[in-house]
C-alpha cells in the first residue's frame, strides 16, 4: 500500500479532514491539539476530546537529525500492524489503536496520561531493576510468541525499512566513519540480516517505553520487522551501557540493570539456544555502542570524554567480539574502571 504523505504538523486543514473521516470531531469543530517532543522520526500530537485525549501519530520522510537520514513513511503501517499484533499477547503493554488513515499513513491511539517516559527517569537516575526486569520479560514474551511463525514472516517482511531505519544509519552509517572496522560491521549486518526467528520491534530504547499503572508500554514500533530477537535485547541494553558511561557514580546500578535485564531476557528464550542468542547480542552490541556516538543518531546526553572512551571501547569488543554478554559487560568494566570515583 502506498501512503500519501502530507505534513499534519503544518496544513491543519489536513489534519481536522482527517479528524473528521476517523469520526473524532465534528465539521469545523475547533481542535484542542498539542505538539508533543522526544522523537526525530514522527509528527505526534496531543488530541483533547471531550471524552478524553489521544495521541495522534505520522511518520516523516526525514528524520528530525543532522545528516540526512530518509526513510520510507509506510513504517507507520508496520507500526500498527505490530501494535495490534502484540495487544493480543500483552494487552497491558502497549497502546490501543482508536483509529487510523492508513492511505495518509497516520493513527490516533490512547494517551496514557500520568505515565513515565522510562529515560526520563533513568537520567534522573531512578534505576529500578523491577522495571527493567518487567521491560526484559515483556520483550521476551513477544519474541516467544511470535517466534518461527511463518504468516508472521510474511506479514512483516519489511526487510527494506529495517535496513533502512536501523542497519544503514547504526552500522552502515559507523563503517563509513571507521573503514577499517567495516568488515567486523558489515558482518553484524549480515547475521541480522539473515536471521529471521521472531517478531522485531526495533527500537526497543527506554525514550520509547512509558511506566504506566499495568507496567511498561512500549511505543514507536516504526521498525517492525520479522528478525532477529538479538537486536531488540541489543537495543535495549546498550542503553544501560551508555548511561553507565554518562554517569561514572551510578555506573554500577547501570550495570546491574544491564545484567537483570539480560538474566530475565535469557531465561525466557525457548525458541532457539540461549547460549545462540547471547552470543549473537554479545557480538553485535559493540557496533551498537560504536554507532550512538558515530552513527546517524548519535545520543545527545555524553559529553566528548565519555564518547571518546565509548569509542575506544567499543572498537576493542568489535575486534575481538565477547563470548556472551557476562564477557562483554565483564570487558567493559574493566575498560572503564579508571573513570569510575574512587570511594574515600
Amino acid at each position: 500500500m502506498t501512503v500519501e504523505f502530507v505534513d499534519l504538523a503544518s496544513d491543519s486543514a489536513a489534519m481536522a479532514a482527517m479528524l473528521v473521516r476517523m469520526g473524532l470531531v465534528q465539521p469545523g469543530q475547533a481542535l484542542a491539539l498539542q505538539p508533543l517532543t522526544g522523537g526525530v522520526s514522527s509528527n505526534i500530537f496531543r488530541l483533547d476530546l471531550p471524552a478524553g485525549s489521544v495521541c495522534i501519530k505520522q511518520a516523516l520522510p526525514q528524520l528530525k537529525v543532522e545528516k540526512e537520514w530518509r526513510a520510507p513513511v509506510t513504517r507507520v503501517l508496520a507500526e500498527m500492524d505490530w501494535l495490534q499484533t502484540v495487544h493480543a499477547i500483552a494487552p497491558d503493554n502497549v497502546p490501543r489503536i482508536l483509529a487510523s488513515d492508513r492511505a495518509r499513513g497516520a493513527f490516533v491511539m490512547e494517551y496514557l496520561d500520568g505515565a513515565l517516559n522510562w529515560k526520563s527517569e533513568l537520567l534522573a537516575w531512578r534505576v529500578d531493576l523491577k522495571v527493567g526486569a518487567l521491560v526484559a520479560g515483556v520483550v521476551a514474551k513477544v519474541h516467544s510468541a511470535t517466534a518461527r511463525n511463518p504468516k508472521l514472516q510474511q506479514r512483516f517482511a519489511h526487510d527494506d525499512t529495517f535496513f533502512a531505519i536501523r542497519l544503514e544509519p547504526y552500522l552502515v552509517e559507523t563503517a563509513r566513519v571507521h573503514p577499517d572496522l567495516a568488515r567486523e560491521l558489515f558482518a553484524l549486518v549480515a547475521t541480522t540480516q539473515s536471521t529471521k526467528l521472531a517478531l522485531v520491534h526495533g527500537d526497543v530504547s527506554p525514550k520509547n517505553i512509558l511506566l504506566a499503572a499495568k507496567g511498561p508500554v512500549l511505543l514507536d514500533a516504526e521498525c517492525a520487522c520479522y528478525g532477529d530477537p538479538a537486536f531488540d535485547l541489543g537495543f535495549l541494553l546498550n542503553h544501560s551501557l551508555l548511561k553507565a558511561a554518562h554517569r561514572p557514580r551510578q555506573a554500577a546500578a547501570f550495570e546491574n540493570l544491564f545484567s537483570t535485564m539480560a538474566r530475565v531476557y535469557l531465561e525466557q528464550v525457548d525458541w532457539e539456544p540461549a547460549s545462540d542468542l547471547d552470543s549473537r547480542c554479545a557480538r553485535l552490541l559493540p557496533g551498537l555502542l560504536l554507532a550512538r556516538v558515530d552513527g546517524k543518531s548519535p545520543v545527545e546526553y555524553l559529553d566528548e570524554l565519555a564518547r571518546e572512551r565509548i569509542r575506544a571501547l567499543a572498537r576493542s569488543l568489535l575486534s575481538r567480539p565477547p563470548r556472551n554478554l557476562a564477557d562483554l559487560l565483564q570487558r567493559w568494566q574493566t575498560g572503564m574502571s579508571d573513570t569510575r570515583p574512587v570511594a574515600s
